[in-house]
């Protein structure tokens, strides 16, 4: 099948895609949404609401999705499965459009709607459990405010999202057998790898090494005190844009490219 899109035939795909797994679809993404609840609810009872939101959005977005992603692919779980699959009368764009739709659109979307609704929650039941006549009342009530989605942490989460969920598709496309696992696998022993290389760079480059992290920083001990090498500007720029853009559109890309050669 030649990659050409049918919008009719895309709208039969997709709807085939989630009512033939429903409960990994909708039941996964449920149980997720619980597991973020229950995350939020435990941090912000036992530390605060900024580390509790922090959290959960994290873990929600990055690692829910990470999840999804996995069932996308999974039908090369069996061989029938995957025959059956392959031989379906859709485009490879078109089943891979199927997988950035509910990847990389639908579940953030919905995971977005259901964390404010959420985190609105819990702000105004803390907000309505203070006292307004107490001394510290302001203070407290300003203190737990909405999570932004675009403030700092939103911003760094964002690429990881794309990231990741282009490593799980790729990895079930690779990992026929419990992807999951054997991409989760994959992706920490690929960062410990990069973490531990470049720590041992850092330690032939300086002494008293506290910390390394890729592409970031160097922390130094001077005495007592923590001192931080980063990157010159002119290094810096170009490698920050090629990890939040270009290493999303490459790992999606190749996500097609492998979804492709399954055919032959």
């Amino acid at each position: 099948m030649s990659n050409t899109f049918n919008l009719k035939r895309f709208g039969l795909l997709f709807k085939k895609t989630l009512l033939e797994k429903p409960m990994q679809m909708f039941g996964f993404t449920g149980l997720i949404f619980l597991f973020i609840l229950i995350v939020y609810y435990i941090i912000k009872t036992f530390v605060n609401f900024q580390v509790a939101q922090n959290v959960s959005f994290l873990w929600g977005l990055v690692g829910g999705d990470f999840i999804l992603a996995s069932f996308v692919f999974n039908y090369f779980s069996s061989t029938a499965g995957g025959s059956s699959y392959l031989t379906l009368p859709v485009s490879n764009l078109e089943k891979w459009l199927c997988a950035v739709l509910i990847a990389a659109i639908l579940y953030p979307l919905i995971f977005m709607i259901f964390y404010r609704v959420m985190d609105a929650g819990f702000v105004a039941a803390y907000h309505n459990s203070l006292d307004p006549n107490g001394p510290f009342y302001k203070i407290r009530y300003d203190s737990v405010y909405l999570f932004s989605f675009t403030g700092r942490l939103p911003r760094i989460v964002y690429p990881m999202f794309l990231i990741f969920s282009g490593l799980m598709l790729i990895g079930s496309l690779y990992f026929n057998k419990v992807a999951l696992v054997k991409t989760a696998l994959a992706v920490c022993i690929l960062f410990f790898g990069l973490y531990g290389l470049n720590y041992l760079f850092a330690e032939f480059m300086f002494s008293n090494i506290d910390d390394a992290f890729p592409f970031q920083h160097v922390a130094i001990l001077v005495g007592k005190e923590v001192g931080s090498v980063e990157l010159p500007k002119n290094v810096h720029d170009p490698v920050w844009y090629f990890i939040n853009y270009g290493l999303p559109v490459i790992l999606w890309g190749v996500s097609f490219i492998r979804l492709r050669e399954k055919e032959f």
